[in-house]
């Protein structure tokens, strides 16, 4: 599994003692220094089957920064996956990649049902 990160992140923090306290194997990918691509972005966002805007982190101050609440809206899928492309600080963590899944944010429930 790839588990994308940004170190100073609480929520990621607690994600990655979640995933380490039961002993899961992952590799661990900061979002900031090593950004997704527009493709990776692209195959998760398809493999997650969730919203795109779910994918950004709306809470962030670049986010707001750039009025992306008014904006996202009238971009195409293509324009708001090469915007998350450009800043990883625009992608919403922490994200957990899996062969069949893709998990946006952490939500104890939710990881637990996937990994079981």
């Amino acid at each position: 599994m790839l588990f994308l990160c940004y170190p100073k992140c609480t929520t990621c923090r607690k994600a990655q003692t979640w995933l380490d306290g039961r002993g899961t194997e992952y590799t661990l990918r900061d979002i900031k220094e090593d950004r997704p691509a527009a493709e990776e972005l692209r195959t998760w966002w398809e493999q997650s089957g969730l919203p795109l805007k779910k994918f950004f982190n709306t809470s962030g101050l670049q986010y707001k920064a750039l009025g992306l609440k008014d904006k996202l809206p009238a971009m195409s899928e293509e324009e708001q996956l090469a915007l998350l492309a450009t800043d990883g600080m625009l992608v919403k963590r922490p994200i957990l990649v899996g062969e069949d899944f893709v998990l946006v944010g952490f939500r104890e429930a939710e990881w637990e049902q996937k990994l079981g």
